[in-house]
């Protein structure tokens, strides 16, 4: 089975702005601790994205996946320090980890631009 990441993070956007209507407190309360978390400090946003993917993936959820790599696509995260996340998460999340960050993987060539 193929998951397309651009559908399964169009798909949950439509869910969240649901969900951000029936739970207002909750979902911007959720957003300020984002932001908060994501702002550059000793670590910059690339960095922070290139962790969230890592949790994403040993976490198994396809929706952090999908997000944090077109962010991470979008901040000009290389093939390479892409591919070394990976590696990691695969380190830290054993067998389950390798088949998410294969998924994780094919976000990647189904967000990036054809030459990145």
């Amino acid at each position: 089975m193929d998951k397309s990441y651009p559908a399964i993070t169009a798909n949950l956007s439509v869910n969240l702005k649901t969900l951000r209507k029936n739970l207002p407190d909750v979902t911007q309360a959720f957003s300020g601790l984002a932001g908060a978390a994501l702002r550059d400090g000793a670590l910059d946003k690339k960095t922070k994205e290139l962790i969230a993917l890592g949790i994403g993936i040993s976490t198994r959820c396809d929706g952090c996946i999908g997000f944090h790599t077109e962010a991470l696509i979008k901040l000009g995260v290389t093939r390479e320090e892409f591919r070394e996340v990976l590696g990691m998460a695969i380190y830290m999340g054993g067998g389950p980890s390798l088949m998410y960050a294969a998924d994780a993987m094919a976000a990647f060539e189904q967000f990036a631009p054809a030459d990145a």
